[in-house]
């Protein structure tokens, strides 16, 4: 995806990829060919090709339980996507790129209970114009053994033509590091949940994309339940101010969701209930500390999940670390209860959180925990342990991400678990050398990975493995190079941070990176499809139209709801993709006026929280600083809807 501007003065700019540290142990070498031959490197990108099918790269030799599939002798003829007649020549396969591999950081063994290592207050923040790849609010807490990335987003301005590359992974890096030692606390972009299961099904894709999938059971579509107004123009709703911030600091307000009653946004150290129409304020939840992190996972009775700090940071403490777990009923607006885990007699602090079913589960580097709603603790980390959970997709089912082995022998263990037991029902090894994985959807089970760095552009994302939740089975593995699609994940500490992508239908819905559209400096994009079983694209193409950038928000049944950025001149939409035609209905236009359109264009899918069910859309930051505070019209969540 193009780059957007660089931040103003004293804004931290966009995080850095998530590729390796400058030094850093070997790691696997790159996939050979079925002659034993390391490929040569992968030529410029192509958008006018299709991208190959998962099986171009044969997967390495699994444990004996769960074996690779067998490459075929003949390599697949790719399918001719985005629209091109099937008798055109297929393209070649993308070649695996020379050198170490070298994805991530070195992760802290197990054991190292409860001890983050705080990055000192009020150091200087990188220089501004440093470039680097804001990925889209992702940022997490300072410390807990990695060097972190915050990712405080500039919101790009409309009329601004795109262009531009991607930095290479050991750029991304050298700006990540600089950049972590800013901030005082790391946050991002949370995929709420809106509204009742039909609504709020962001099992699929929270704001951007995510875990779930929704079918008829025989790998058809069902029909979605939004659906097209009469006058699909919308007006502002309301707005609601940016906070006011101290200190020059940066505090994280990620977190949002939409019920039947309200649309609630965490602030600063605080968690707020709007209502969807009006804007005016429900109710409000004071909280200790800041929101670190946010399930996107609601339960059938509105309970949510989040990590905060036990206090305010300040320069003297600027961080407290993200300790405490708290069950929030974001019909009532009230906290049900609080918890910690502690080994010995330290705080553990947690990376990720999520929900599934009636199971709140945590995880972080010393291991993952997990209660009922009621508050009874399920099970928590072992210091015997020579593996750890460091964390886990929700929705509907539960899905761990266990590291076994040192750094420089790490096997992560893909395992679907009871959510009440913590009892593995399967299990997936990946290949040795593969350093962090990305839970996209645990119902289909879709993972994410960068193997070998061979993404090359930060986004955590070189392949797609479709994983048989019932038996631990590789059933495809999809090749997704990072030069053509635009997904992201981050995968380090949050293995549920993925965005712009969807899972339903037993496909994959990912949108195109941008590319020149007919009118002059125009850009625009694509969001194509892959079947899970196949690792093939389906031929299913939805155009985003000349000058738009289209991105999936979440699924609706069968159908794919998705977010049109605009034009200068033109206001944004939400679309409807049919699962079966592709065809698209428009759901949402808003207005084309200058105030509106840069209100909306300060906010994007990339860096921003996006909600939309029953005519209504909201968009919301993840960050507050004082810089935001000293602009005029500047927001915190702005909410759309039609009449």
């Amino acid at each position: 995806m193009t780059q957007p501007p660089p931040p103003p003065p004293q804004q931290p700019p966009q995080g850095g990829g998530f590729g390796p540290p400058q030094d850093q142990p070997p790691q696997d070498q790159p996939p050979q060919d079925q002659s034993g031959q390391t490929p040569p490197p992968a030529a410029g990108p192509n958008l006018g090709k299709a991208p190959e099918p998962g099986y171009g790269y044969p997967q390495a030799p699994q444990a004996p339980q769960t074996p690779a599939p067998a490459a075929p002798q003949t390599p697949p003829t790719p399918p001719q996507g985005y629209g091109y007649p099937q008798g055109a020549p297929a393209p070649q396969p993308p070649q695996a790129p020379q050198g170490p591999p070298g994805y991530g950081y070195p992760g802290q063994q197990p054991g190292a209970y409860g001890q983050p290592q705080q990055a000192p207050y009020g150091q200087p923040q990188a220089p501004y114009g440093q470039p680097g790849y804001g990925q889209p609010g992702y940022g997490q807490q300072p410390g807990y053994g990695y060097p972190q990335q915050p990712t405080m987003p500039y919101q790009p301005q409309a009329g601004q033509p795109g262009g531009g590359k991607k930095l290479n992974a050991q750029m991304l890096i050298i700006v990540a590091a600089v950049v972590a030692i800013a901030l005082i606390i790391g946050g991002g972009v949370l995929y709420a949940s809106s509204g009742k299961d039909e609504g709020r099904q962001n099992d699929t894709a929270g704001q951007s994309g995510g875990t779930g999938g929704t079918d008829d059971g025989n790998g058809g579509t069902t029909s979605g339940k939004e659906k097209a107004p009469s006058d699909p123009s919308a007006k502002v709703l309301f707005q609601v101010p940016a906070p006011e911030v101290k200190n020059d600091s940066t505090v994280v307000v990620s977190g949002s969701w939409l019920t039947d009653k309200a649309y609630v946004k965490s602030g600063i150290a605080q968690i707020v209930g709007y209502d969807r129409d009006k804007g005016s304020e429900l109710w409000k939840l004071p909280l200790s500390g800041p929101v670190c992190q946010a399930s996107r996972h609601v339960t059938d009775d509105n309970l949510t999940a989040i990590l905060y700090q036990p206090k305010m940071p300040t320069k003297a403490d600027p961080s407290h670390g993200c300790s405490q777990i708290a069950l929030i009923d974001l019909d009532a607006g009230k906290r049900l209860w609080t918890k910690t885990v502690k080994t010995g007699d330290q705080l553990i602090n947690f990376d990720n959180i999520t929900l599934s079913g009636k199971t709140v589960a945590v995880g972080s580097t010393s291991g993952g925990a997990a209660f009922d709603v009621s508050g009874k603790l399920l099970w928590s980390p072992k210091p015997t342990d020579s593996c750890y959970d460091a964390g886990y997709g929700g929705g509907e089912k539960l899905v761990a991400v266990r590291k076994c082995g040192s750094y420089d022998q790490r096997q992560l263990h893909i395992q679907t678990i009871d959510p009440k037991s913590g009892k593995v029902i399967s299990e997936y090894k990946m290949t040795e050398g593969i350093e962090y994985a990305s839970i996209v959807s645990t119902n289909p089970l879709v993972v994410a990975a960068d193997v070998g760095d061979s993404a090359g552009d930060g986004s955590g994302i070189s392949d797609f493995f479709s994983i048989d939740g019932k038996t631990g089975k590789l059933r495809t593995r999809i090749s997704a190079p990072g030069e053509q699609f635009a997904a992201r994940c981050e995968g380090i500490t949050r293995v549920e941070a993925c965005n712009l992508l969807a899972v339903g239908n037993d496909r994959l819905y990912l949108p195109t990176e941008e590319h020149d559209g007919t009118g002059k400096y125009s850009q625009t994009n694509e969001i194509v499809a892959f079947d899970l079983a196949t690792g093939k694209q389906t031929g299913q193409r939805a155009d985003a139209g000349d000058g738009y950038t289209i991105s999936p928000l979440r699924m609706d049944g069968g159908n794919l709801i998705a977010y049109k950025r605009p034009p200068y001149d033109k206001g944004g939409q939400v679309v409807s993709i049919a699962g079966d035609s592709f065809k698209e209905t428009t759901l949402l236009q808003n207005p084309a006026t200058e105030s509106v359109r840069d209100v909306e264009t300060s906010m994007s899918p990339e860096y921003s929280e996006f909600l939309y069910a029953e005519g209504h859309l909201y968009m919301s930051k993840v960050y507050a600083s004082k810089r935001s505070t000293v602009r005029e019209k500047e927001y915190l969540a702005v909410g759309f809807g039609t009449s």
